[in-house]
């Protein structure tokens, strides 16, 4: 390859790298922010399914405090950012539910689980972090 052709292509790579990159929260507090913005009317400020807005449904909204008993004592972290997502849901749920997944997210940061990174929307994280901090 032509050594002038090499610095032509490492440019881009070099401005790149000078944008300032946005700064994301993705942690349990940012999430619990985003919990009673989002979720609290239906799930109830303490996230046992009896919001407000979540009594006057045919499906009442499930209580969220007791995932990880029901998942065997570990929290399913992928499984419910895939139904805040709107990604992983059965027929069982109700039409209530939005799927988060449709709006904006945030910017995406890489989770890697076993050598393997998966691009995953901040916001998304931020929720899953504070639904798993509300555990009993």
């Amino acid at each position: 390859m032509n050594r002038k052709v090499i610095p032509l292509l490492l440019a881009p790579l070099a401005l790149a790298a000078c944008v300032e990159q946005e700064e994301v929260d993705t942690s349990m507090e940012a999430g619990a922010v985003l919990f009673a913005q989002d979720c609290a009317a239906c799930h109830g400020d303490d996230g046992k399914g009896a919001g407000n807005f979540g009594t006057q449904l045919f499906t009442v909204p499930p209580d969220l405090t007791t995932l990880s008993a029901q998942a065997g004592g570990v929290f399913p972290r992928d499984y419910i950012m895939g139904v805040i997502d709107g990604f992983d849901r059965g027929d069982h749920f109700s039409g209530a539910m939005p799927e988060f997944g449709a709006g904006d997210l945030g910017p995406t940061v890489n989770v890697e689980v076993e050598g393997l990174g998966t691009p995953v929307p901040s916001k998304l994280l931020a929720l899953a972090a504070y639904i798993e901090s509300i555990q009993e």
